[in-house]
């Protein structure tokens, strides 16, 4: 008689609970301590109250996963299904707001990986096992006026049917199955329906498997590099290609002209032994450096010089191909030529890969515009991106097949692109440790680097939505 008493007693407060409106800064579960954390994700000792967390807008961990549907019994193409919350009206905070990446705010003495697991079972009766997986791809950090957050991002299969769920109703109100692409658009169209931090957290999701896809490199400094603090990529505000040997490849035969006309000007125009212009480049950085330094060229004989050497055959076939690359690619960015080369030997080569009309003249960054520095000093760069009238050096992109130049990129912040799989000198393959990624043809850069593209920039730039 008690025990029925007692049960009757708890069924009738819990419906009183879940039925009474809530306070400012009142939750469901106002008493339990959570974990609190430095801005630098360290835990603080003996956490606090989740309703003063919420009050004061205190830094705490909290977990978000995106649950893909793949049920047993249907079939899967390309496309990817996932469940999306609808929160109870009954939540502290984003009530009634769609949640692509549900999840838990993480107790005190508990760790992301207990509470992941915890909140799918609690919040809609997915349990971990050998046919629901739960995978972290990084941890993250975010702000706005209401929340300060380290999340854990967790990926989740599932493969129940819909009808297998167990919402919990102080929690859930419903779910909803969404192929990405139709979430994508649904908060393209409504954000306002969808919680800031976890589109926040689905931004950084898309881009990690896009760069997955890609096999981009986890670089020490790079934002994108850091799974345990990991955010956007800045996006590029401009990009900078290299010409010979990057735009197009004939086997180093245009490079093997230019270094026998070099050769050829030093031995019969300077009378230097054979060998010298080699020596020269690899004590000054070019040629030109060292004619001018050791005095065997007047500075009155620059233009001459240049105009010699790259006097050669150009044997380069339209490249309708990478015309068609170059136009997808977003017009909000800036495109520029950056050799080292003379801007009238670059333009020669746009005009026979038919892509001259993208690349004016003024976009065209040649060793003059560098006073004659060899390309990999840093400051070449630092004026290619004057010219370009870019102060952060995070938000340059380039794409070259020189080892050197991509090392030059690194060091001064650039973000760096290897075009390329084998070495002039041996033939063998090469790679860099100074490059993200690495592709065997400037072509592939629409593969490797989606979100840049008109067409397939999808996923990483919607908008984060206001409360």
């Amino acid at each position: 008689m008690l025990d029925i008493t007692l049960f009757s007693l708890s069924t009738i407060l819990a419906v009183f609970w879940s039925r009474r409106e809530l306070s400012p800064h009142e939750t469901l579960d106002a008493e339990e301590r959570v974990c609190l954390v430095t801005p630098e994700n360290q835990v603080v000792s003996g956490g606090a109250r989740r309703q003063d967390m919420r009050k004061h807008n205190l830094w705490h961990r909290a977990t978000y996963i995106l649950v893909k549907h793949r049920p047993t019994d249907l079939e899967y193409h390309d496309e990817d299904f996932v469940l999306v919350q609808k929160r109870s009206m009954k939540k502290d905070y984003c009530p009634g707001k769609l949640d692509p990446t549900p999840g838990g705010i993480v107790g005190y003495n508990e760790n992301y990986r207990e509470n992941a697991e915890r909140e799918i079972h609690e919040e809609m009766g997915i349990v971990i096992n050998e046919n629901n997986s739960l995978d972290r791809l990084f941890t993250f950090a975010y702000q706005d006026e209401r929340v300060k957050v380290w999340g854990d991002f967790y990926e989740c299969t599932f493969t129940g049917k819909m009808r297998d769920l167990r919402l919990q109703p102080s929690e859930v109100e419903d779910c909803y199955r969404m192929s990405l692409h139709e979430l994508y658009q649904r908060i393209q169209d409504r954000p306002d329906d969808f919680m800031p931090d976890a589109c926040h957290a689905l931004r950084l999701y898309f881009q990690r498997k896009l760069d997955i896809r890609a096999d981009r490199r986890l670089l020490v400094g790079c934002s994108s590099s850091n799974l345990d603090n990991y955010g956007l990529r800045p996006r590029p505000l401009a990009i900078f290609f290299d010409c010979d040997d990057c735009l197009y490849f004939d086997d180093w035969k245009t490079a093997n002209r230019l270094t026998k006309k070099i050769d050829d000007y030093c031995v019969k125009k300077l009378g230097l032994p054979e060998g010298k212009a080699y020596e020269l480049y690899k004590n000054y950085g070019t040629c030109l450096k060292g004619l001018l330094a050791e005095e065997y060229l007047d500075k009155s004989e620059i233009d001459i010089y240049l105009e010699a050497v790259h006097n050669i055959p150009l044997e380069l076939p339209r490249d309708d191909a990478l015309r068609s690359m170059l136009l997808d690619l977003d017009p909000a960015i800036p495109k520029y030529i950056f050799t080292a080369s003379v801007w009238h030997h670059a333009q020669r080569c746009l005009q026979q890969l038919g892509i001259d009309d993208l690349f004016p003249v003024e976009r065209i960054i040649d060793c003059k515009c560098c006073d004659l520095e060899t390309k990999h000093s840093p400051y070449s760069f630092r004026r290619a991106m004057a010219i370009a009238g870019v102060r952060d050096a995070s938000r340059c992109l380039l794409l070259d097949d020189n080892l050197s130049n991509l090392e030059a990129a690194r060091r001064e912040g650039w973000q760096k692109v290897l075009v390329g799989k084998k070495g002039r000198d041996c033939g063998n393959p090469i790679s860099s440790p100074h490059a993200e990624l690495q592709i065997e043809t400037i072509h592939q850069m629409k593969e490797a680097m989606a979100e840049l593209f008109v067409d397939a920039r999808t996923y990483c730039s919607f908008t984060i939505p206001t409360i």
